[in-house]
């Protein structure tokens, strides 16, 4: 008689006693019942019974005799019997970890919006892989590291504002998705061609064509990563702009899908890797509504602002009564070769209103 070899890295869903071989065997033969086979053993039908139900095990003194009553080899019995045992260990210790796993994801769903993870792909319906790649998007070894680093990027970027409705836990895990997306992210070696790569992307915003895409290749050949990310609900955020590994990385949520907006943001967030990530590594920046305003954030709007717009073309709009005219703005975007929906965004801001009837196409193509 010979048996399969067990997988040493499964599971099984039950541990298989040899006693239930001993009732096949039972069952297969004409010649021999259980009361005969205990008297054969010399055992009581009690104790027989025992074993056959898996109450007992196969000791070394049964797998002889039964070695002698069936014919079947004690070795054979003796490593049932092990297996039997060794699975029963698997099957607790695989209960034990279930169990735990499952005390663990339910502290992580304190911290992170495990639904929002799995509409975007990155989890699974398997509870043990889906908290590895957490700890895997969060840079963690475990869930008190998880804790640790909501509450240190709670008190570093939630302070930046007193009268934003920011969801805490989202912001938190939409922040550190970004940071994981950008780490798979590989470019050429950061150029510090500040003047050549504002021409490119102007020019890319005057075309508005693929513009995303274009954006994002005119990035890479700069050495900058450039991520395109779904903002979380309640999660007023437009950019962030950090270091990533050897080059520095910015990521956008395009929310409004607004060229004008797509343009200021990116500058803006340019104007951080310029000004102050080349700088200073260490540093993030995470551009919300209504934030702040420092230091860093003035430098960054008026790079942002001067980059779309030279201070001089802008100082020759400002001559002109708000709000324009389209055949205004058409004439001096031609002009100066700036996309019309640039200078109207920045005509709104300046007067501090976007309540002005426009046939200008302000979307991102």
């Amino acid at each position: 008689m010979t048996t399969k070899t067990a997988n040493p890295g499964a599971v099984p869903y039950q541990a298989t006693h040899p006693g239930i071989l001993i009732a096949d065997e039972l069952e297969a033969r004409d010649d021999l019942n259980q009361k005969e086979l205990a008297h054969l053993l010399g055992v009581s039908s009690t104790f027989l019974n025992e074993i056959i139900k898996g109450k007992r095990p196969v000791t070394a003194d049964t797998a002889l005799v039964l070695e002698k009553a069936l014919g079947i080899p004690a070795d054979f019995w003796l490593k049932f019997q092990v297996q039997h045992d060794l699975d029963l260990a698997r099957i607790k210790e695989k209960n034990v970890k279930k169990v735990q796993n499952i005390e663990v994801w339910s502290i992580i769903k304190n911290y992170v919006p495990v639904n929002m993870f799995k509409k975007l792909g990155y989890l699974s319906d398997d509870i043990e892989k889906n908290i590895q790649q957490i700890f895997t998007i969060f840079k963690v070894q475990s869930v008190d590291d998880l804790i640790n680093q909501f509450a240190e990027r709670k008190f570093s970027f939630y302070r930046k504002s007193q009268k934003l409705t920011v969801d805490e836990k989202n912001l938190f895990s939409w922040s550190a998705l970004a940071e994981y997306e950008a780490s798979l992210v590989e470019v050429e070696n950061f150029k510090d061609g500040q003047q050549s790569l504002i021409d490119e992307l102007n020019q890319c915003f005057l075309e508005n064509h693929n513009l995303k895409q274009r954006v994002k290749s005119v990035l890479a050949d700069h050495g900058i990563k450039l991520i395109i990310l779904e903002k979380f609900t309640k999660t007023p955020v437009d950019g962030y702009s950090f270091w990533s590994d050897k080059n520095p990385a910015i990521i956008l949520t395009c929310r409004y899908n607004r060229l004008d907006n797509l343009a200021f943001t990116l500058f803006h967030e340019l104007g951080h890797v310029f000004l102050h990530l080349s700088e200073n590594r260490d540093l993030k920046f995470l551009d919300l509504d209504d934030k702040v305003v420092t230091v860093y954030e003035e430098e960054a709007d008026i790079f942002a602002r001067n980059s779309l717009i030279d201070a001089a073309v802008w100082k020759e709009f400002k001559k002109y009564e708000f709000p324009l005219s389209d055949k205004v703005i058409a004439q001096l975007a031609s002009s100066h070769n700036i996309h019309p929906a640039i200078i109207l965004g920045r005509m709104c801001f300046e007067n501090n209103t976007y309540k002005v009837f426009s046939s200008i196409d302000r979307l991102i193509k």
